[in-house]
């Protein structure tokens, strides 16, 4: 039986836009570039999807529907979690770290509503408390990202981290998201601890025939940028709203991004875990 995979799809396009238009150095930067912002892409796809949602029902969802837009959101996460599991453009490992990710989430999500760190405006039937189940697919899409993006990349490590002071950390991580409402905020020793931990490490990722480094805390950071630019939409959506955003919307505040930052970095070593990787002294091929 042919065993078909749209992985194996995008490599023959791969192979024959190459042969067609990579003729020299410069237009092999170009073709890489290119391959960079498609495989993005690819990681991004749970997280893009939902995103889309989040837009289109608030841009076009019948204000009289029986249906609650949040249930209806949450109903679509799942169907979209389903669709990529047949299809197989997920794995089962990686869905077994995205849950774990949904159900840290949702812990938190619990905890930070009650606390009124931030609320979700619209009613709903498919919630826990103040809070929409599909709010766990949220967090949910950072795991599918990191997950996928290590596998789209092919990631090889140099100077990696312990994973046991790795874990450690994202756990002190996880603890200071609730403790900071009562003790001392102490995410000022996490973010010293993150930059001790990976600004030695070296990340290689293979944007399309080469691994290229990059300094892990770098790439760390950007993520967070980038899910601080979901975040800005998601809010633009109304699918939560933090303090000052209840009238009308404006841009998250920047601060957020070292929570993102850290919040991020549990699932990161969430995903390190799984894999294990060895700290490769040499270059990679």
């Amino acid at each position: 039986m042919y065993n078909w995979h749209p992985r194996d799809f995008l490599h023959r396009q791969r192979a024959y836009f190459h042969s067609r238009f990579v003729q020299g150095p410069k237009s092999q930067f170009i073709f890489e570039f290119i391959s960079f912002g498609i495989k993005q892409a690819w990681a991004c796809l749970f997280g893009g999807l939902m995103l889309l949602i989040l837009l289109g029902t608030f841009l076009y969802y019948p204000a009289n529907a029986t249906l609650a837009r949040y249930d209806f959101i949450t109903l679509m996460a799942v169907v979209i979690q389903f669709i990529l599991l047949i299809t197989r453009l997920e794995t089962l490992e990686e869905a077994r770290i995205i849950l774990v990710f949904h159900v840290v989430g949702t812990v938190m999500e619990l905890f930070k509503t009650n606390v009124g760190s931030w609320v979700y405006p619209e009613a709903s039937v498919l919630r826990i408390g103040d809070v929409p189940l599909f709010s766990g697919f949220m967090y949910a899409c950072v795991g599918s990202y990191i997950a996928r993006v290590w596998r789209i990349f092919d990631f090889k490590f140099t100077r990696f981290p312990a994973i046991k002071w790795q874990a450690l950390l994202a756990l002190l991580v996880y603890i200071n998201f609730f403790s900071h409402h009562y003790i001392w905020d102490f995410r000022n020793l996490l973010f010293l601890g993150a930059l001790i931990l990976y600004t030695p490490c070296v990340i290689w990722f293979k944007p399309d025939e080469k691994h290229r480094p990059m300094p892990l805390i770098v790439g760390l950071f950007l993520v967070a940028l980038f899910i601080w630019f979901a975040e800005n939409v998601g809010t633009y959506a109304r699918a939560w709203s933090y303090p000052g955003q209840e009238i009308s919307w404006q841009m998250v505040y920047p601060a957020k991004l070292g929570s993102w930052f850290l919040l991020m970095l549990i699932s990161f070593v969430l995903v390190a875990w799984v894999h294990k990787p060895e700290s490769n002294q040499a270059r990679p091929n």
